[in-house]
């Protein structure tokens, strides 16, 4: 009896190729989301781990220092104290035509402990590299990527300001992991860095491999204002900049296969229809409930299994292309990434295949079960099965309102948790979901005597029809509506951080125009302007005032942070927007004593608040400085740290400038003052010189990069959606195929026929819309209030655009409309006899 069913099955799925072939492609979208989402996170995680791995050796500890650590300080602790296993970096990002490198100045006599590329016995021409002037090294593949030869003159551009270097020798190492860690790296000497970065005497850091024990006594021994880290602390401040980021993409995957589920389980409902007379027969001649149950979860798992597959394919496919996008908002906001290759994995191609085969059994189940339930009597009857058991509303109802009240209870939980937030809107999501009987209730009740008096016959029959047959039409509601709530929710969430984001740049950016020297990454402050470059823009005649910024990474008692240094003018109090604090004591005391302002990301990630202490690392040692206030900031999802530029060069022994923000002369123009600097400032650093207007198009810029990746996400998910509501349509046509045909054969005309399965789709996509409604808005809330805050410590304004909500409803409608034309075809040319036949 098993071949019996399994031979009737594989009959099944041929006889309805398109059947089958929509229900593998939900699948397989869905599992193909899953897929390059991982994959494409993961290789630039890899990159990440590889870039560092090139950097940092094997060193087990840093030396570093706020404003550079002094390299007689090397000196000492490697000719006084003895250390042996210590080496000397100068590091930092420059620019190679169109392409960011990281520049690493390097002792080669000290790095064999550490770093395997230039040492005594590595091959290379170490009296070139040592003597030269400006000499560098390049890895073989960068050299040819760039068309270089050993010999060869090449510049890059180092705060704005050229730089030439000679490229001495070529790096060529055996392994590949090395070779695409190495493809990102300039080596050159430690003295040549230094003279590249204007940095005499001082070193980015000090490498150290040391024991515990070992550390503990090197750190007592370290002058006041050094700090020894771990490397591993330093590696995984960086990787958590990405974190959140990495998990709310996932979990937008995630939500496109929850969509594939819906598409699976009226696939297999549809397959249940089909042969509901034959299972019937089935169970009159002896074949078992849990024999039946078992064929059509087999089944499920046969189309899982194909669309499984044909997704892990399509996955690393679409891998390419998703990891340039993420790729390109890792590199905007946190950290320069080469990613050279996406790298399957073994344990996301598993992740997909349990997903997908697990989506696919458990949307499954249900239809499973009712094969099971197929009564003989019942299955020969003209009447649907389906009609014969109507949906418990109250039941239903019921049980969305306990669901969502305990979605309530897990998103207002006081915890960090981006898991348990996620499982809070998950469980919201189901909680409507089950309102969907209710909604077509509801919509049918309100447009059943319009349609009658329009339409006569065929308009009520098209809104009682939404109620008949509700237990198929409610799956293709929900499916619908959970897509186009995930559309909704993701682009309320992007409306509203941008009119945020515009709110606050409106506030922020009081000045005409924006001064600062070009930098690969926005996070990573390093580029300062040229004194004599500022000198010259503090003389011109066409600017009025003149407001220097310093921007740098400094270490905190919590960890490192970003510290800038301004100084006050008379419209800075209307440049800020205070959460804690009040405004006019923080700025009557601000540069009087060792204040200090934090965004509210900063407060949110460590716990600091108005009114507490913060310790500083200064060349001076550890400072405390009194917290007077948190800042509404949306520049840094790391956090800053604010101080008077008086005192932090009282605190940091520091004049240099990362930023100025100018002020025309009353009768000059901006644009003409911008040409005026640009040209005064060409000779000497090419910089950034930007108007107001400017620098808020290009800050935008990047916001919208930033989203790409999302939009991705959310019109593939869209594209499920479509898929699983044309099956739907599908079993409904063949649920209703007995109905339809009493109708033809009782005179409608299949014109008349085509406009009532037309109208029944539009009801259908209006349904899934309104439900769409509240539903993504409440996703918006969730996305604001909950994921966003527990992963950046934002504070944003909920905006819903009206366009957005009538662009869903209308995206709703022109879906089910679309997905209708083919059962629409299908049914009006319904031959009666045919589909009043029993078998």
């Amino acid at each position: 009896m098993s071949r019996l069913l399994r031979r009737a099955g594989r009959r099944y799925l041929e006889r309805h190729p398109w059947l089958f072939a929509l229900s593998v492609v939900g699948v397989m979208l869905g599992v193909a989301l899953v897929v390059a989402v991982d994959l494409a996170r993961n290789s630039a995680q890899r990159a990440f781990h590889q870039s560092v791995d090139a950097v940092t050796g094997k060193a087990t500890h840093q030396i570093v220092a706020p404003t550079g650590v002094a390299d007689t300080l090397y000196r000492w602790l490697r000719c006084e104290v003895g250390l042996r296993q210590i080496a000397p970096v100068v590091e930092r990002y420059v620019q190679l035509g169109d392409r960011v490198l990281q520049l690493l100045g390097i002792d080669p006599l000290a790095e064999a402990p550490f770093r395997p590329y230039i040492h005594p016995g590595s091959g290379l021409d170490l009296a070139a590299f040592l003597t030269q002037r400006h000499a560098a090294v390049l890895a073989r593949t960068t050299a040819e990527a760039l068309a270089l030869s050993v010999g060869d003159t090449f510049s890059v551009q180092i705060d704005g300001q050229r730089r030439l270097l000679r490229l001495t020798g070529l790096l060529e190492p055996v392994e590949a992991r090395t070779v695409e860690a190495l493809a990102s790296l300039i080596l050159v000497d430690v003295s040549t860095a230094q003279e590249q970065f204007g940095m005499p005497g001082r070193l980015s850091r000090i490498d150290v491999i040391l024991s515990p024990s070992e550390a503990a006594r090197l750190r007592a021994l370290l002058p006041s204002g050094t700090e020894l880290l771990t490397v591993r602390m330093r590696t995984e401040t960086a990787a958590q900049m990405t974190r959140a980021f990495s998990l709310n993409l996932q979990a937008m995957s995630l939500l496109a296969l929850m969509v594939a589920m819906f598409m699976i389980y009226n696939t297999m409902t549809f397959a249940v229809l089909k042969r509901r007379v034959f299972m019937g027969r089935l169970r009159a001649l002896g074949v078992t409930r849990g024999e039946i149950l078992r064929e059509v979860l087999f089944e499920a798992a046969w189309i899982g299994g194909i669309g499984t597959l044909l997704g892990l394919l399509v996955g690393y496919v679409l891998a390419q292309g998703l990891v340039r996008l993420v790729t390109q908002t890792i590199n905007d906001l946190y950290y320069v990434l080469v990613v050279r290759r996406v790298v399957l994995e073994g344990w996301t191609l598993a992740k997909g295949m349990v997903l997908g085969l697990g989506a696919s059994l458990l949307a499954a189940l249900a239809p499973a079960h009712e094969a099971a339930r197929v009564s003989p009597q019942l299955a020969l009857l003209a009447m649907p099965e389906a009609a014969l058991r109507p949906i418990k509303i109250l039941r239903l109802v019921g049980l969305g309102l306990l669901l969502g009240v305990g979605s309530v209870g897990v998103l207002l939980i006081s915890s960090r948790s981006l898991v348990l937030g996620y499982l809070g809107l998950l469980a919201f999501i189901g909680a409507m979901v089950l309102e969907a009987p209710v909604v077509l209730t509801m919509v049918a009740g309100g447009v059943r005597f319009a349609l009658g008096r329009l339409l006569g016959v065929t308009g009520r029959m098209a809104a009682r029809a939404l109620v008949t047959y509700r237990q198929r039409t409610a799956v293709a509601v929900a499916a619908l509506s959970v897509a186009l709530s995930a559309t909704i929710g993701v682009e309320v969430m992007v409306q509203s951080f941008r009119a945020t984001l515009v709110g606050w740049l409106n506030y922020t950016l009081q000045a005409d125009v924006y001064v600062q020297p070009p930098s690969p990454v926005a996070r990573r402050p390093e580029a300062t302007i040229d004194p004599e470059v500022v000198r010259r823009i503090r003389q011109m005649p066409g600017v009025a005032d003149v407001y220097a910024i310093r921007r740098l990474a400094v270490m905190t008692e919590h960890g490192e942070a970003e510290l800038g240094a301004f100084e006050v003018s008379p419209v800075t109090p209307r440049t800020f927007r205070f959460k804690e604090g009040n405004p006019s004591a923080i700025w009557a005391q601000f540069g009087q004593a060792p204040h200090v302002i934090v965004s509210e990301p900063f407060s949110y990630r460590f716990g600091v608040h108005a009114g507490d202490t913060l310790q500083l690392l200064t060349p001076r040692g550890w400072q405390p400085f009194a917290v007077v206030g948190v800042f509404y900031d949306y520049g840094s999802d790391v956090g800053v740290v604010l101080m008077e530029r008086s005192v932090y060069r009282k605190y940091f022994d520091d004049a240099a400038v990362t930023g100025l923000a100018l002020y025309a002369a009353p009768g000059v123009s901006v644009d003409t003052l911008v040409v005026q600097l640009a040209q005064a400032t060409a000779d000497r650093q090419v910089l950034l010189i930007r108007a107001n207007r400017a620098l808020r198009a290009a800050s935008l810029e990047v916001f919208d990069r930033t989203f790409q990746v999302t939009t991705v996400l959310r019109l593939v998910t869209i594209l499920v959606a479509f898929i699983g509501i044309v099956a739907a349509l599908m079993a409904i046509a063949l649920e209703r195929g007995r109905e339809l045909a009493v109708l033809r054969a009782l005179g409608l005309m299949p014109q008349e026929l085509r406009r009532h399965v037309v109208l029944h789709t539009a009801l259908i996509g209006v349904s899934a819309g309104l439900l769409a409604l509240p539903l993504g808005i409440g996703l918006a809330a969730g996305l604001i209030y909950v994921i966003n805050w527990r992963s950046f410590g934002w504070t944003l304004q909920l905006l819903v655009p009206v366009e957005v909500l009538l662009e869903a409803l209308a995206l709703a409608l022109g879906a089910a409309l679309l997905a209708g034309i083919y059962p629409a075809w299908k049914m009006a040319r319904l031959q009666p006899a045919e589909a009043l036949r029993y078998a």
